[in-house]
């Protein structure tokens, strides 16, 4: 091996000798890989470190890897905790020989210890950290040797010393030589990131801990470890969040981020006490997938073209309504991202912030410090603002300064919850609002939901049962005996038959007979009856369409949304 490695030092001409024999030392002193050294200089990414290694070595170089396509002798006889430690994954077999991908092709003792065990000659592939890391994750949770192996570690007497060991990780995938706890919370996150969870939850009983990932807006228990190893996950987690690690009687919350490969991924972290322990919930934002456009949240052409229509105001207000997470603020942002350009001051303030926009200043609420949202939105007037998004309306307060904004030519973006558009307007009556505010300023109200979109790898059709069709009653935009769309369940969606959310909408646009029905306090069923009489779609109606053109089906529409009654 040591000519690999003067072989591949002489072809990093950009970098001298000295910074060369540095890495060397370094990777050595803390046992580390001299090309992940290298990566982490700031001069090279994995990527270019991996691709020029791979072909100075003459190995092949992928770029992704699939956990199904391990071999089964080599999940048989290679423990998982030995694969991810070493950064080594089986991936196939070619006449007898087994093709491993590596991330650190000159460790050579793995490689051989790989060969003595499976008994058969190994061929090297390179492959990133991430891809590696994912294979094995894909390749072992059936079976959760990972969990399993770092548990038996934890030894009860040494928990307490274990639990002052703990320190932040910059990568979830760095676990070499990390202590058992920081490996064990490290797949716990990983396994959520690669299952697309938007939650993780730790939920201690009586006799176990039950750790539970929310994928694609339903929960699902995933694996359920030891009683004895929660005070050291919520001690991890405590460390990593910044919380005071020994107050165990009051509810905490905190933040931070944490890397998987490039990936940045913030994490909010929520701890309250119960009758068993401490219970935690972390919500996974990953800042690497970016802020939707208006194209990919599910507003089909007509509903976009409106959309359009009112974000291109000057003035008034617009607002988002539904539960919590259905998918309001990331609405807002695709609304803000259209809008945003160098001749518009934009800004938000929110709480929390979820995501980084660029160009936009973001302004994070901070309550017991007396910045609420009215006091930052009545400062905010003061900066010369275009535009302005405010998270939520809450109080009479808030509304009659964002109604305020819109009237005195400015764009006002924000949320309430009701249930439907059209309860919006009661909403913001019952807060106390005049009624002439409020029909001379807001411009439309659009309620929202997310539904799970069918998997397309295992998606097929079928004919809905009748009484489902009738029960959904969305007059003739779905007639009986229409052939409809499912997902029969694969590896892909983890047999769910879903993969991914789309949103479903209901817009209600601000016209003259709304304002006179605003005036004389009309309710909101009565607003529901004439405005679906003038063509309105209701989230219902929306998502009968969503499940004729094959994007979700009808048990979820009906889980999300309720009768329509007018």
């Amino acid at each position: 091996m040591a000519e690999y490695y003067f072989k591949w030092l002489d072809s990093f001409k950009s970098m001298g000798h000295e910074q060369l024999q540095a890495a060397l030392v370094e990777a050595g002193a803390h046992g580390r890989s001299l090309e992940q050294v290298l990566a982490e200089d700031g001069r090279f990414t994995e990527e270019e470190v991996l691709r020029h290694f791979s072909e100075v070595l003459g190995l092949e170089y992928r770029e992704a890897l699939h956990g199904k396509d391990v071999p089964v002798e080599f999940k048989e006889k290679i423990p998982a905790m030995f694969a991810r430690r070493h950064g080594l994954v089986g991936v196939g077999t070619d006449n007898g020989t087994m093709i491993v991908a590596t991330c650190s092709p000159l460790a050579a003792y793995p490689l051989e210890d790989v060969e003595k065990r499976l008994g058969q000659v190994v061929r090297l592939v390179v492959a990133p950290r991430s891809e590696v890391a994912g294979a094995i994750d894909s390749a072992y949770e059936d079976r959760m040797d990972v969990v399993d192996e770092i548990v038996e570690e934890l030894d009860d007497a040494a928990m307490e010393s274990l639990a002052h060991q703990v320190g932040s990780s910059d990568d979830l995938l760095d676990v070499v030589n990390k202590p058992p706890v920081i490996r064990l919370v490290n797949s716990i996150l990983f396994r959520g990131l690669k299952t697309r969870a938007s939650d993780i939850h730790v939920h201690p009983y009586e006799n176990k801990v039950q750790i539970r990932y929310r994928i694609d807006g339903l929960l699902y228990d995933v694996f359920s470890p030891s009683r004895s190893v929660q005070p050291l996950i919520t001690s991890r987690i405590k460390v990593m969040a910044g919380m005071d690690i020994a107050e165990r009687r009051m509810p905490q919350d905190g933040r931070c981020t944490v890397r998987i490969g490039n990936r940045e991924v913030d994490l909010r972290v929520s701890i309250v006490p119960t009758s068993y322990g401490e219970r935690v919930v972390l919500r996974l934002l990953d800042k690497s997938s970016g802020v939707y456009d208006l194209e990919r949240v599910g507003l089909d052409d007509e509903l976009r073209a409106k959309v359009m229509s009112l974000i291109t105001m000057d003035h008034g207000i617009i607002l988002v309504t539904g539960p919590t997470g259905s998918g309001k603020t990331t609405t807002l942002y695709a609304c803000l991202n259209r809008v945003n350009s160098a001749e518009l001051n934009v800004l938000t303030v929110e709480d929390p912030i979820e995501y980084q926009l660029q160009g936009i200043s973001q302004i994070q609420v901070a309550t017991k410090k007396g910045l609420t949202f009215a006091t930052t939105l009545r400062h905010l007037m003061r900066q010369d603002p275009d535009v302005i998004m405010v998270g939520e309306i809450r109080d009479l307060e808030t509304a009659r300064l964002a109604i305020q904004a819109s009237l005195t030519g400015h764009l006002v973006f924000s949320t309430v919850h009701t249930n439907d558009a059209p309860s919006t307007m009661a909403r913001l009556l019952d807060l106390g609002l005049e009624p002439y505010l409020v029909s001379s300023s807001l411009l439309a109200a659009m309620a929202q939901r997310l539904v799970r979109r069918i998997c397309q790898k295992c998606k097929e059709p079928y004919t809905p049962d009748p009484r489902i069709v009738r029960q959904l009653d969305v007059g003739t935009l779905i007639r009986e005996g229409t052939p409809l769309w499912r997902g029969r369940g694969c590896e892909e969606c983890l047999h769910t038959g879903y993969y991914g959310r789309t949103g479903i909408y209901e817009l209600l646009m601000v016209d003259d007979e709304v304002r006179a029905q605003i005036q004389s306090h009309a309710s909101a069923s009565v607003m529901k009856s004439t405005a679906v009489e003038r063509g309105m779609r209701t989230l219902r109606m929306d998502g009968a369409l969503k499940a004729v053109a094959g994007e979700t089906t009808l048990e979820e529409v009906m889980r999300v949304t309720q009768r329509d009654v007018y």
